[in-house]
């Protein structure tokens, strides 16, 4: 399938903006289950994106969270706490959504991560 946007984009300067990703592998399978495993195979595909650029999620600033249901913050919160290991933590947006592009799908997560400087 043709997307219409890129995974990653560096503009002029030292930002890396990460497309929202989705809860699906690199072979087209939706992440089973529920926000936990959703938010790890995310989390999994915003390092993809960052690899190519040099970067994981140490260099992630800024996230921006996009929820299909509210009730499922905690789930999130633990996910988040098991990855995100490093200080100081990135700035957050928070959004409950009432639909992402597949139904299957529970979560998206956006971001911006600075490239490292050799």
């Amino acid at each position: 399938m043709s997307k219409n946007y890129s995974p990653a984009r560096i503009a002029e300067g030292p930002l890396i903006f990460v497309s929202g990703q989705v809860p699906e592998a690199a072979d087209g399978s939706v992440a089973e289950g529920d926000v936990t495993e959703q938010a790890r195979q995310v989390l999994a595909n915003i390092e993809a994106a960052l690899a190519p650029h040099g970067a994981d999620l140490r260099h992630v600033v800024k996230f921006t969270y996009y929820l299909r249901h509210i009730a499922d913050l905690p789930v999130l919160r633990a996910v988040l706490a098991e990855r995100l290991v490093h200080e100081p933590r990135p700035a957050a947006t928070l959004v409950e959504v009432s639909g992402l592009v597949d139904p299957r799908y529970l979560v998206e997560i956006d971001a911006v991560a600075v490239r490292p400087t050799p």
